[in-house]
């Protein structure tokens, strides 16, 4: 296992999809700043966020229990991505991609908390 959590391919993949929702959010109406707009971009900062810092913790039992817990807010940011999509925030493509890339996320976090075993 790598001691650096930058060197992780869930901690990359999971950084684009920040990324990918702070551009899908970036339309969002103004009144939604306080409301969707937050919760949605703090759910995916916390997927990597989550990831290092099980990382840091240096034990497989930590690292195991914020792995869950990134499994948690990729719920929690797949849950608020239907709700921009059923609000018209976002097309159904974006849809699609953002929880795409989200599905693909939890598998990488499921396979590498199975290797920590």
């Amino acid at each position: 296992m790598s001691n650096n959590y930058r060197d992780l391919n869930v901690w990359k993949k999971a950084i684009q999809l920040v990324k990918m929702i702070y551009k899908a959010s970036q339309n969002f109406p103004k009144s939604e700043i306080y409301g969707l707009t937050s919760q949605i971009r703090r759910a995916a900062v916390s997927v990597p966020s989550n990831v290092a810092e099980g990382q840091m913790r240096g034990t497989k039992t930590e690292f195991k229990r914020f792995l869950d817990i990134a499994k948690g807010s990729l719920a929690e940011l797949e849950t608020q991505v239907t709700i921009a999509k059923e609000l018209d925030y976002i097309k159904g493509k974006v849809e699609s991609e953002l929880l795409e890339e989200s599905n693909h996320i939890i598998r990488m976090l499921q396979n590498l908390k199975k290797s920590l075993s």
